[in-house]
């Protein structure tokens, strides 16, 4: 991405005019990352409820102006976390997905910036989390260089939605 389109990268709190976007995205993320293809109705509901209800959560996209085109180029959501140890919330980064036309450019790492910045701000976050697919070394190494790096905590699960998981 020349340094001017860079420049020109706006990274805002998402819209309701983003929903189709964010849904589009998702889907798409889930389909390249996990082989899954979502139930599109349950996404944007899913989607939605965040809008609705900001304890859930918020999303941030990544935007280029319309004369740039394509808009929207990448998107992420934080959710929360409690933790009584820390007497704060850790923020999730989730469903984050940069179009595969304008990976590798710094896009992610603009997201992560904002994001954290907006964190560091408030007394009552502790850190940033994350979580990614165990093969997907290239992800690792991005998130690495924006200063997240593995913990020693390992997620399980029981998923009511989707119950066969890999192990």
């Amino acid at each position: 991405m020349p340094t001017s389109a860079l420049d020109r990268l706006i990274v805002r709190p998402a819209r309701m005019e983003d929903v189709d976007m964010l849904v589009t995205f998702s889907a798409a993320m889930a389909l390249e990352t996990e082989g899954r293809r979502l139930d599109m109705d349950r996404l944007r509901r899913g989607t939605q409820r965040v809008f609705d209800s900001p304890t859930r959560g918020f999303y941030v996209v990544a935007e280029l102006p319309q004369e740039s085109s394509p808009g929207v180029i990448g998107q992420l959501l934080v959710t929360y976390e409690w933790s009584d140890w820390r007497d704060a919330t850790f923020w999730w980064i989730q469903s984050l997905y940069v179009h595969p036309d304008w990976r590798r450019r710094g896009v992610y790492r603009r997201m992560h910036e904002y994001i954290r910045q907006q964190a560091r701000s408030r007394s009552d976050v502790c850190g940033l989390r994350l979580y990614v697919e165990a093969g997907n070394t290239g992800a690792q190494a991005a998130y690495r260089q924006t200063g997240l790096f593995p913990s020693s905590y390992r997620i399980i699960e029981e998923d009511f939605v989707f119950p066969n998981k890999m192990v």
